[in-house]
Formats: structure tokens, sequence, C-alpha cells
């Protein structure tokens, strides 16, 4: 018994093909994209907070601001880690330091449910600390 082996003069044979399929590439990237799209606004806001409405326009912002929230118990949390009332004088006060020479920018963001005096103390530690770049953030809602 003999075995043929394939030779370059036959007739029924191809040729290697030499490109690459990209659709395999490009499918995975578009699911990719569309993960990120969908995960990266639910990871901006850490302390669950009900923000009211407003219909002012997003500022336009270089360096990472501190953040300054308020929950609907009255918690204030800086960036992400909870502060006491009694404290935060103090935590606020390192922050500035450490900003060197320009106060940094503040977003306050405060529950819905909270009274007007709880948060106007909150600025008022904001202001004697030399924080006066404050935004109030709310949620775009133009059906008013």
């Amino acid at each position: 018994m003999a075995m043929q082996l394939p030779s370059s003069r036959g007739r029924g044979r191809r040729t290697p093909m030499a490109e690459i399929n990209v659709t395999p590439l490009v499918d995975v990237m578009l699911v990719l994209l569309i993960i990120f799209m969908v995960t990266a606004p639910l990871l901006t806001a850490g302390v669950q907070v009900n923000l009211p409405d407003s219909r002012a326009k997003p500022l336009d912002q270089e360096a990472k601001p501190i953040q300054v929230s308020l929950d609907a118990d009255g918690r204030i949390y800086l960036d992400d880690e909870e502060v006491t009332e009694g404290i935060l004088p103090d935590v606020l006060d390192k922050r500035v330091n450490d900003a060197g020479g320009q106060p940094p920018q503040v977003y306050l963001r405060a529950d819905r449910s909270l009274g007007y005096g709880k948060v106007m103390r909150v600025m008022g530690e904001l202001n004697r600390a030399g924080m006066n770049r404050v935004a109030l953030v709310t949620t775009g809602n133009d059906d008013r």
C-alpha cells in the first residue's frame, strides 16, 4: 500500500489564505465598548443620595474635585469616607493644606429630604476652611 502525498503540481490543491478575518475581533470590541459604556456611569457615585432636580448646565472640570455627600440620614461623607460633624473642620483643613495654593473645587451632594439647616452647616464649614468653589450637584431634569 502506498500513501499518496499532496504534490505541488496537483490540480485540487488550494493555496493557503494569507489574510486575517477581523470580524470576530470587531464583534468582541463592540461588546466590550457597550459593557464599559453601561457600567462607567454606575461607578461614579459611591454614596446613595436622592438628588434634587435642576435645569443648570454641568460644569467643566480639569482637576479632580472633592465630593461632599449628605445622605438621607444626615451622615456626611468626604469622597467615600464617612466623617462626623465634629471632625469635619479638621479634615477640611487638612484637605486645603494638601491642595497647596488654590483651594480645590467641591461638589456638594445632599439628599432632597434633608433640612436646609443641615446643608447650610456643612456649607458653612466648607467656607470657614476656605473652600469657596462649591458646586451643588443635582440631577438634570428639563421637565419643569
